[in-house]
């Protein structure tokens, strides 16, 4: 049965970018992309936000990839091997392949998907996993947290959320990156 998997890096203080909407301080280093392409190699549809969907649409574009180390042109090879929904009510057109956009954010429609699903389904973006979160539709929760804070800005997780949670995997990484995984319990 597939898993609905909200992933995301964030500063220690929990923001997924800084005031000035930079996450130039989250770029994983070549061991945490590694480890992020092989926990990706399990989803077949990546959910977004529009923000989102267009800071991940460069995955899409070879221009930059030709000289690019081998986990990065891997991760590339696994985000286009994906289908991709995005879920955006000014987003005119999508510009990647295997893209659609759906209009608006149907919680029932979103849980029939992913109990259909023969693969786990990625979840992208603050402010779709925030209605995702609440609606109870997230399996897992999924945090690199980087060893920086910034001290404001948007938050990796809603405000107002309760949520209990199973811890079931840890991991540290050479550079002070910390992968927090949680299975949310039912």
């Amino acid at each position: 049965m597939a898993a609905l998997i909200y992933n995301s890096i964030a500063s220690l203080d929990g923001y997924v970018a800084d005031t000035d909407g930079s996450f130039a301080w989250a770029e994983p280093d070549a061991e945490v992309h590694r480890f992020v392409n092989q926990q990706e190699e399990g989803v077949g549809t990546y959910f977004y936000g529009r923000r989102t969907y267009e800071t991940m649409a460069v995955w899409d574009t070879d221009d930059w990839l030709d000289d690019a180390p081998p986990h990065i042109r891997d991760y590339a090879r696994i985000w286009r091997a994906a289908d991709k929904v995005v879920y955006s009510t000014t987003l005119a057109a999508v510009t990647t392949d295997r893209t659609r956009i759906e209009r608006t954010f149907d919680p029932a429609a979103v849980r029939q998907l992913v109990d259909r699903a023969e693969r786990d389904v990625g979840l992208g973006g603050p402010t779709l996993a925030a209605g995702a979160l609440h609606a109870g539709l997230v399996d897992e929760c999924s945090v690199f947290v980087v060893p920086v804070v910034v001290g404001g800005g948007t938050p990796w997780l809603p405000a107002g959320l309760r949520l209990d949670l199973d811890l079931v995997e840890e991991r540290r990484f050479a550079g002070g990156v910390v992968l927090l995984r949680y299975r949310t319990r039912r």
